[in-house]
C-alpha cells in the first residue's frame, strides 16, 4: 500500500473509531461493517497496524480494537485478573450478524453486549443466563453465555443451498447467522435456491452448525410473491385459519336477525356513512352528525364483532393469538375470517348491522360536553372514499349536493366539526407528525412498478379526528369508573435519546428546552410548528418520532404523550386488532349490568395477558411491514441502477450518508466511497465534512445521486454522490 493511500485509510478507520457509536470490534467485525470485500481485507489488517504502532488505537484481550486512552496504546498486557463472578442474570440473547450478541433483560432499559466468543453457542431469541464480564474499554455492559435455558426459535425460513451429500439453509434473518446442516435424508425433496420452512432439530454449538428438516417448500426465490410470503414466514406470522375456525366463520349468519335487534337502540333512520379508502373491504367504522342550537350530535358506530365473536371460542382464541390484521406489501393477514371481516362484521351500505356507538355532544369548541354508548343497530346511507370527500371539504366539488344529494350538508358540517376537534387538540400540545407514509404499486407477477408517497387530506384528517375524540371519551368514562381496561399508552420520551435530535435542531438555530429536562408533547409540537416550510421539516419529525418511545397497551391508564391526552384506548377497529374487540366485551357488560365483582376480578386477573400479546403482535406486524416494504423498494430501486434521482439528505453517520428520494425510498452513500476528499462525521454538528474541500453535508440538503446498487434480499440501497463524481 502506498504511503499516501494508507496515511487516508488511517484517518477514515481511526475517524470511524472515534465516533460515539463505535463499539469496541476486531478486524473481521469492521471490515464487515464498513463492508470491506474479503480481497481488501488484508489491507485494513495493515491499516489497523499502522494505528497500532502510532499509539492511537489500542486493542484488547480479545482482539478488539478501540481509540487508545490518553498515555496508553497499543496490546494490553497479557496478565489478566481474577474474574468477578456474580450471581446468574436471566433474559434472552438476540443474535447479530457479525456473530456477537445482546441479552435483553426484563426490567432493564441497558442490554449487555455478548462477544463473539461468549456467546457459548447460544441462538437468537434462546433465553439463557448470563455473567458479566468484568468492566472493559467498552461503553457498554458485557458478560458471557453461561447457560442456554430455552430454546426461542423452532423453525428458520431460509434458502436451501445443495450440497454433495447434504444440503445447507442460509436463514433469511440475518440474526440468524450460522447456516442450517441438512441431511440428505431430511431435504423433503427441495432443490437448489428454493425458500423453504426449516424445523431446528439440533441447535449446534460454538464450533457445530445447528441441524434440521425442511418441512415446507414455499417456492422458487424467483416466483411471484415467495419473497414476501418468506418474510412473513420467517416472522411466525400466522397465514392459514384452522379448519375449526373456519368451520365456525361458517356457522355465523349472513345477515341481522330479529333477535339481534332486540334490546339494542334503532339507530337505521339516522343519516351516516362510512368513508374509507378505495380499496378497503373490512368497514368497521361509520360517523353521523346533527347541529342543533350550536350542539354538535356526533355518533361514531363501530361494528359489534364481539356479537359474532364470543369470549373463549376457537374464532376467539385465534385472534387473541394474530392479535391485529397484517398489512403487507401485496397481501392482508386478516385478525378474522374474512366471512366475518368482509361480511357480517363490516358496516356495509344498505345492510342492517350490529354496532356499539359512542354519541358525543360538543360545543362549538369541539370538547365533549356529554356522551352515551349504547348498543344499536344501523344502516349505512352510503360508502364514501376519502378521495370524494375531500374534494367536497376542499371546495373541488363544484355542486356537491348533485354527487350526494342530502350527505352534503352533513359532511360540510363534519369539516367544520373536525376543524375545531384539531385546533382543540393542538392548543393542548398533541403531536401532528405530518409525513406521508409510502405506497407500493406491484404489477401481476407481485414485482414493484411504482412507489409514491400516500399523502393524507381533509378526508382522512375528518375520520381521524372523529375516531380519536370516541377513543379518549370511551377511556375516560372507565378510567374514572376505575372498571378493568385496556388502554393505549405512550409514556413520556426520554431526555437522553431526544439529545441527538435537539442537538441537530439546534444547529438549525431553533431553541429547544435545557439539556437534562423533561419535554412536554407541546415543545415537540412548537418545534414541528417552526419548522413549517423548512426543507427539513419532514426528516426532523421522522427523527424526533424515532426518538421517542414506543406506544403501547396497558391496563393502566398512564396517558398518552403524543396526543397529549389524559385518556386514551383503542375501541374503533375492533375487526382488525384485538384489544378494541376486548373492551367492546367489558363495555357490553357495562351496559347490560353483567360487571359484577367476580367479573370485574376476572378481567383485572386476565387483562394484563391481553395488553401484553397485543404490544407483541402489534409490533410483530410493524416490523414484517416494514421488511417487506424494504425488500420492494430495493427491488424496485434495483431496476433503476445507474440513474440519476434528486433527493434530500435524511440522515449522517460515521459511515455513511443516508439519502431519501421524492417517493420514500432511503438509500446510502459510503463514505469510503466518496473517493474526491477525506470525509468525516462531525458529531457536534451533525454533519458530514471534506477534510480538503471543506465541504459539508447536512440533514435536509438537496442533494444528486446515483443508483450504484440494490440489493433485495439484503433489503438494502446504494448510493453515490453524482456531484462528487
Amino acid at each position: 500500500m502506498k504511503p499516501k493511500q494508507l496515511k487516508k485509510r488511517k484517518k477514515y478507520i481511526y475517524d470511524v473509531i472515534c465516533t460515539k457509536d463505535y463499539q469496541p470490534m476486531r478486524a473481521r467485525e469492521i471490515a464487515i461493517l464498513l463492508q470491506i470485500p474479503k480481497e481488501k481485507r488484508r489491507d485494513l489488517q495493515d491499516t489497523l497496524d499502522s494505528l497500532l504502532q502510532d499509539g492511537k488505537v489500542a486493542m484488547d484481550k480479545r482482539g478488539r480494537y478501540y481509540k487508545a486512552p490518553a498515555g496508553k496504546a497499543g496490546r494490553p498486557s497479557a496478565k489478566r485478573g481474577k474474574e468477578r463472578r456474580a450471581d446468574a442474570i436471566r433474559g434472552v440473547y438476540v443474535g447479530h450478524p457479525r456473530g456477537f450478541g445482546f441479552v435483553e433483560v426484563e426490567g432493564e432499559e441497558e442490554d449487555y453486549f455478548i462477544p463473539g466468543e461468549y456467546t457459548n453457542g447460544a441462538f437468537h431469541m434462546d433465553t439463557v443466563e448470563i455473567l458479566p464480564l468484568p468492566a472493559g474499554s467498552g461503553k457498554r455492559r458485557e458478560a458471557r453465555v453461561a447457560a442456554i435455558l430455552e430454546h426461542g426459535i423452532t423453525e428458520v425460513v431460509g434458502t436451501f443451498e445443495q450440497g454433495r451429500a447434504f444440503g445447507f439453509v442460509k436463514s433469511d434473518n440475518s440474526r440468524v447467522c450460522r447456516d442450517i446442516f441438512i441431511p440428505q435424508k431430511d431435504a423433503g425433496g427441495a432443490r437448489d435456491g428454493q425458500k423453504v420452512v426449516v424445523k431446528l432439530t439440533d441447535y449446534g454449538g460454538h464450533h457445530r452448525s445447528p441441524e434440521g428438516k425442511v418441512t415446507e417448500i414455499l417456492g422458487d426465490s424467483r416466483d411471484p410473491g415467495v419473497d414476501v410470503l418468506s418474510v412473513a414466514r420467517g416472522m411466525g406470522l400466522p397465514m392459514e385459519f384452522p379448519e375449526r375456525v373456519l368451520n365456525q366463520a361458517r356457522r355465523v349468519a349472513e345477515t341481522v336477525s330479529e333477535a339481534d335487534r332486540n334490546g339494542r337502540e334503532d339507530l337505521r333512520d339516522v343519516l351516516m356513512v362510512t368513508i374509507d379508502g378505495e380499496d378497503a373491504k373490512d368497514l368497521d367504522d361509520a360517523v353521523s352528525l346533527t347541529v342543533e342550537d350550536g350542539v354538535y350530535h356526533l355518533g361514531v358506530h363501530i361494528a359489534d364483532v364481539s356479537n359474532y365473536v364470543q369470549a373463549g371460542s376457537a374464532l376467539d382464541r385465534e385472534a387473541f393469538k394474530r392479535g391485529t390484521s397484517v398489512y403487507l406489501v401485496d397481501r392482508v393477514l386478516p385478525m378474522l375470517p374474512v366471512q366475518l371481516s368482509n361480511g357480517i362484521c363490516s358496516l356495509n351500505a344498505g345492510e342492517d348491522r350490529l354496532a356499539l356507538s359512542c354519541l358525543m355532544d360538543m360545543d362549538a369548541s369541539g370538547r365533549v360536553i356529554a356522551h352515551s354508548i349504547v348498543e344499536s343497530v344501523i344502516r349505512v346511507d352510503r360508502r364514501m372514499s376519502y378521495t370524494e370527500v375531500n374534494r367536497i371539504l376542499t371546495g373541488q366539488d363544484e355542486d356537491p349536493a348533485r354527487d350526494c344529494g342530502s350527505l352534503a350538508p352533513m359532511l360540510k358540517a363534519m369539516g367544520e366539526l373536525s376543524a375545531r376537534i384539531r385546533s382543540r387538540r393542538s392548543g393542548r400540545g398533541s403531536i401532528d407528525f405530518d409525513f406521508p407514509e409510502c405506497r407500493i404499486i406491484l404489477s401481476a407477477t407481485g414485482h414493484p412498478i411504482e412507489i409514491k408517497p400516500h399523502e393524507r387530506n381533509a378526508a382522512t384528517d375528518l375520520i381521524e379526528d372523529f375516531m380519536l375524540s370516541a377513543n379518549e371519551t370511551v377511556a375516560r368514562e372507565f378510567c374514572e369508573r376505575e372498571i378493568p381496561f385496556v388502554y393505549r399508552t405512550h409514556e413520556n420520551p426520554d431526555r437522553d435519546r431526544m439529545e441527538g435530535a435537539l442537538h441537530f435542531i439546534h444547529t438549525l438555530g431553533i431553541r429547544t428546552a435545557k439539556a437534562g429536562q423533561e419535554m412536554s408533547s407541546g415543545e415537540v409540537q412548537e418545534i414541528l410548528d417552526k419548522l413549517k416550510g423548512n426543507p427539513c421539516e419532514e426528516l426532523v419529525s421522522r427523527l424526533l418520532l424515532r426518538s421517542m418511545k414506543q406506544a403501547k397497551y396497558t391496563t393502566a391508564c398512564t396517558g398518552h404523550f403524543g396526543l397529549a391526552a389524559k385518556y386514551y384506548c383503542h375501541f374503533t377497529s375492533p375487526i382488525r386488532r384485538y384489544p378494541d374487540l376486548q373492551i367492546h366485551r367489558i363495555i357490553k357488560d357495562s351496559i347490560r349490568g353483567r360487571l359484577k365483582p367476580e367479573k370485574i376480578a376476572w378481567y383485572a386477573e386476565h387483562l394484563d395477558e391481553v395488553a401484553a400479546q397485543s404490544s407483541v403482535t402489534e409490533r410483530r406486524a410493524q416490523e414484517a411491514e416494514r421488511e417487506t416494504d424494504k425488500m420492494k423498494m430495493a427491488e424496485y430501486m434495483s431496476y433503476h441502477l445507474e440513474e440519476v434521482f434528486a433527493g434530500r439528505i435524511s440522515g449522517v453517520t460515521a459511515w455513511g450518508i443516508f439519502v431519501e428520494l421524492p417517493n420514500t425510498v432511503e438509500g446510502m452513500i459510503r463514505l469510503a466511497d466518496m473517493v474526491d476528499d477525506y470525509y468525516r462525521f462531525d458529531e457536534e454538528q451533525y454533519q458530514v465534512v471534506g477534510e480538503h474541500s471543506g465541504r459539508t453535508y447536512r440533514l435536509g440538503d438537496p442533494v444528486r445521486v446515483r443508483v450504484k446498487g440494490a440489493d433485495a434480499a439484503a433489503k438494502t440501497i446504494d448510493f453515490s454522490l453524482v456531484d462528487g463524481e
